[in-house]
């Protein structure tokens, strides 16, 4: 398996093979592109030589607003996401040993319990919980029992509606659609 979600292979490399690197490329997601978002890990990791949960839930807050501030920046808003950053480190540390895996593998949950799971963490709410729990399971082999149900529409086969359905250049202009086209539709409902 090897997800494509930034068009940049390392930066794809690298949430493929790090779990704490995909959710912290979830937890970006918003009011940037999503391959901007995802990218957000790699320039994390380089700057800080690894990606290491422990090393970033402890970092110096105002050096770790700064590495993520420098440029390219890792997100639109670096100071506030830095601070997200840190504060699901400090989650997963305290909670799960620094082990992201254990969300999803503790006690062999169902897809609502890793949907609350999800949602416990720092600046995870309902949508992006959803949409993290249908990235696992349609990317990461991550099928719990009830997981589609837990990921709500964006666990829907076929489905073109988040970074859960981005396998490569072509599903990426297809979610950009459906986003665009939900958005037009709320501006003319409201």
């Amino acid at each position: 398996m090897t997800l494509w979600m930034t068009g940049d292979p390392a930066a794809d490399e690298l949430l493929t093979n790090d779990p704490f690197a995909l959710l912290i490329g979830m937890l970006l997601d918003q009011q940037v592109t999503m391959e901007s978002a995802f990218a957000g890990p790699a320039k994390i990791a380089e700057r800080m030589g690894g990606l290491d949960v422990h090393r970033i839930a402890e970092a110096n807050p105002q050096e770790f607003a700064a590495l993520c501030a420098t440029p390219p920046a890792v997100h639109r808003f670096p100071g506030s996401m830095a601070g997200r950053i840190q504060a699901v480190a400090a989650a997963v540390v305290e909670s799960y040993d620094g082990d992201v895996t254990r969300l999803w593998t503790d006690d062999d949950p169902d897809g609502a319990t890793v949907l609350r799971r999800l949602k416990a963490l720092p600046g995870f709410g309902e949508q992006k919980a959803r949409i993290f729990v249908a990235l696992l399971g349609k990317q990461y082999g991550v099928e719990p029992s009830g997981w589609r149900e837990a990921a709500g529409a964006y666990g829907e086969d076929g489905a073109r509606r988040s970074i859960a359905d981005v396998t490569d250049p072509q599903s990426l202009s297809e979610v950009r659609a459906t986003k665009k086209a939900a958005k037009a539709a709320a501006k003319t409902k409201g």
